[in-house]
């Protein structure tokens, strides 16, 4: 590929009918979940760099602003909003590239040539795009994961459900229309994370996406530290939650409806219950006082 927008790395490797597994920061992964669990899949897979997309014509450094950062303490290095390509190696007849990035802030459609592109020359048999969403879903329970395609063939072969959704979009369903009109196979795999947590990244939302997507195209990947840093978070929710009936009571609510036990609509009134961003602020300040005492 001759594009000055995107660098190759010298190690880039030869990999055998990939499949893409793609995340984005930005309006497609609330709690970070999408991306936190793209990243653990290139950790436990020893995915190498491959190549990166220059941001200079994808971004508004205004509104997605380069960091500094010192190295050693000492030197100040500039770290731009990034979309990079890492390839790895798997058991089976399919490798894996993972794409991990910042949703763009300009020039979405040529951005999503641009990745067509890529994944034309590396021969992917299958693009599999990961998001998060905020729902009314209490923290206690499975983390519901959706997985959609339009393919009719592909939604019967990985057992996935046509999308019904309507609305506002991201680049994870811009590109899912890119790859559709260029004959790419893809599908797109949800999770649902509460709406009242402001607590980033999410484990327990990331580790669903890592079985989810590890079973959807049949490799295996270690899930040892996200499973230990789901049981800390759930701990660390629970005991918020006991410290507040409010909270306390709207979880109960979350949990009634997502258990479909038939519970009293009296005893389970929400219009007396706080709102949703009231609770959110209220953990937000109980984990802020907490990590302050500690």
């Amino acid at each position: 590929m001759d594009d000055a927008r995107v660098t190759f790395e010298s190690n880039d490797i030869q990999l055998r009918s990939p499949i893409l597994i793609a995340a984005f920061q930005g309006w497609n992964d609330a709690g970070e979940s999408a991306t936190f669990a793209a990243r653990h899949l290139q950790e436990v897979w020893g995915a190498e760099k491959v190549a990166s997309v220059d941001p200079e014509e994808f971004f508004d450094f205004q509104s997605v602003r380069p960091q500094v950062e010192l190295v050693d303490g000492l030197t100040r290095s500039i770290s731009w909003p990034s979309n990079e390509l890492f390839g790895a190696r798997l058991e089976g007849d399919n490798d894996a590239l993972i794409l991990i990035g910042t949703e763009p802030s300009l020039r979405w459609r040529a951005f999503s040539d641009l990745i067509v592109e890529l994944v034309g020359e590396r021969d992917v048999s299958l693009v599999v795009t990961l998001g998060a969403l905020l729902a009314d879903v209490p923290h206690s329970r499975p983390v519901p994961i959706t997985g959609t395609a339009v393919d009719p063939d592909l939604i019967l072969k990985l057992d996935l459900q046509r999308s019904r959704y309507e609305g506002p979009t991201g680049i994870v369903g811009v590109l899912q229309d890119a790859f559709g009109k260029a004959g790419v196979q893809s599908a797109s795999l949800w999770a649902a994370v509460p709406h009242y947590l402001a607590v980033s990244p999410n484990p327990k939302a990331a580790l669903a996406l890592v079985e989810s997507t590890a079973r959807l195209i049949g490799a295996a990947a270690d899930i040892g530290e996200l499973v230990a840093a789901t049981t800390d978070y759930e701990e660390r929710i629970d005991e918020i939650v006991e410290t507040d009936d409010d909270i306390k009571e709207y979880v109960r609510l979350l949990e009634s409806r997502s258990d479909d036990d038939g519970a009293d609509p009296e005893e389970l009134d929400s219009s007396q219950l706080p709102s949703g961003d009231a609770l959110a602020a209220e953990l937000e300040r109980f984990l802020r006082e907490r990590d302050q005492g500690e």
